[in-house]
């Protein structure tokens, strides 16, 4: 069964479709990982075809073997972000949430509407009472997203490997939703 999600439109943007990556994505994959920005704050870099497939298999063996979900998220009918729900392990009652956006679609608030979709999801899905969102202090627009989107900020973690610098702690609970908004899934 693939999960496929809808977050609504807004008066200046339409609605967004989240659903698994597949092959059919992989040269959108390419031309988005070409933003600098986005390659400052990712880890696992995508280069040529080569790099997204092997992008890709690692996020459908997450699907597969049950441990995270992987979202590419379409704008009229083109990948344009991504939302990672990772770190699923039967009983934990956390998960941790991640998201990038394409370097042509920030600023729409696409990145908040489709965590806010995978959010409320993973809450109802899998039971959880916490979601967790880690970035690095400096990357604001990171921070912004994760405030918008219900995530307030818990704590400042310190710098280990991967990561250089400090980084932030936002944490979203069960039942603490920004505000209602329906969750659609087919």
């Amino acid at each position: 069964m693939t999960i496929v999600l809808q977050a609504d439109g807004t008066a200046a943007f339409p609605a967004l479709v989240l659903r698994p990556w597949d092959e059919g994505d992989i040269p959108t994959l390419i031309e988005i990982y070409r933003d600098p920005v986005l390659r400052r704050w990712t880890r696992m870099p995508v280069h040529d075809e080569d790099d997204a497939r092997q992008w890709l298999q690692t996020h459908q063996r997450g699907w597969t073997e049950g441990r995270q979900c992987s979202f590419a998220v379409l704008e009229a009918e083109r990948p344009v972000a991504h939302i990672l729900l990772k770190e699923l392990v039967p009983g934990k009652p956390s998960a941790e949430v991640g998201y990038w956006t394409a370097a042509d679609a920030r600023g729409r608030g696409i990145a908040v509407r489709a965590l806010d979709a995978v959010s409320r999801w993973a809450f109802e899905t899998w039971e959880l009472e916490r979601l967790e969102l880690l970035h690095q202090v400096d990357n604001l627009a990171s921070c912004r997203v994760a405030q918008k989107c219900g995530y307030p900020l818990e704590g400042v973690l310190p710098a280990r490997p991967p990561f250089p610098k400090d980084g932030h702690l936002h944490v979203r609970h069960a039942g603490q939703d920004p505000e209602e908004r329906p969750l659609h899934s087919t």
